[in-house]
């Protein structure tokens, strides 16, 4: 599957074309980009609050283990 990915500022003079166009290829498919664009998320991103590392590893189970004495040879 082959897809022909048209970003929304496009959509208006190409979307009808290249469906026009790719209509006797089964294998391709023409899509509208409908991802959100980056505008804020960029200004977000030069903030120290945006630059912390979050802890992505599991969490530890909360409680304590008890003590094990080692056997003696």
């Amino acid at each position: 599957m082959i897809y022909c990915v048209i970003p929304p500022e496009l959509e208006a003079e190409l979307f009808a074309k290249l469906t026009a166009y790719y209509e006797d290829n089964p294998d391709v498919t023409v899509i509208v980009d409908r991802r959100r664009r980056g505008g804020a998320r960029e200004e977000r991103a030069t903030t120290p609050e945006a630059r912390k590392v979050r802890e992505r590893r599991r969490q530890r189970i909360p409680g304590t283990f008890p003590s094990v004495e080692a056997p003696l040879n």
